[in-house]
């Protein structure tokens, strides 16, 4: 993405003090952007934003109001804003055989509701400034399945967001996208990482992710669902097509 004279692209990263997050807010410094890196951790959320030079934001995603903050924060800091990487996510916090209604939404308080309350935030300064790129950090859990309903769940949720939404916004020069990784080697699989690696399974280093969301900002296309994993290029993945039943199909 390139600027006019006014200065260097600005963009919003959530989930940004660790793991996929963190290594977006470096890879995209590198090619000159000004980064927010929004965290629930303010520690991290302040090591990442001193390393990149840009700006710590402390909130949770799962909080509409904090959405709100984070977003007026980046622009009184920088001015503008011209990108959000929706990326904050948690493991699910329960299953079917230990589900609570609490535990229940705080996973999707985090993986869903959390990029919906983001999206909603970004919307009114992208459009202020004539419009701009949102990435979704998914998942292929996504788009096939996994032992982690809620999580899976969430993921599937929001590849329908943006399919759906992403035509709704490009009259305001908006583009909405999704990036789904594989196995990602991020203190979240720590615990199984062992486990994983011995079942020959590839983790990619969350830079590979980090660079895929940095195709998909280049890229002008928009309501695209993009895959990555170890060793493998992002790629986007066709939509299926399923044609709605007419009239004509029970003429004899």
């Amino acid at each position: 993405m390139t600027t006019g004279p006014a200065g260097r692209a600005v963009v919003l990263i959530t989930g940004g003090g660790s793991g996929i997050g963190a290594a977006t807010a470096r890879r995209l410094t590198g090619r000159g952007w000004r980064v927010a890196v929004v965290d629930l951790d303010g520690p991290r959320a302040t090591a990442v934003a001193q390393e990149c030079g840009g700006l710590a934001v402390v909130a949770d995603v799962a909080s509409p109001d904090d959405n709100q903050r984070a977003m007026a924060r980046t622009v009184a800091e920088f001015g503008r804003l011209d990108a959000a990487v929706l990326n904050a996510a948690v493991a699910g916090r329960c299953g079917l055989d230990d589900f609570t209604p609490q535990r229940y939404r705080d996973t999707m308080g985090t993986d869903l509701d959390g990029v919906v309350y983001g999206l909603h935030a970004a919307l009114p300064w992208l459009r202020r400034g004539g419009g701009g790129s949102l990435v979704v950090t998914g998942s292929i859990a996504g788009l096939t399945g996994s032992p982690d309903v809620f999580y899976a769940m969430a993921k599937h949720a929001l590849v329908g967001l943006v399919r759906s939404a992403a035509p709704r916004l490009e009259a305001d020069g908006i583009r909405l996208n999704t990036v789904c990784p594989g196995l990602v080697d991020t203190p979240a699989l720590a615990p199984v990482r062992p486990a994983l690696r011995a079942r020959g399974l590839l983790l990619a280093d969350p830079d590979e992710v980090a660079a895929a969301i940095g195709t998909v900002l280049d890229d002008d296309r928009t309501g695209r669902v993009w895959t990555v994993q170890a060793g493998r290029p992002a790629a986007p993945v066709d939509e299926p097509t399923v044609p709605l039943a007419t009239r004509e199909e029970r003429r004899p």
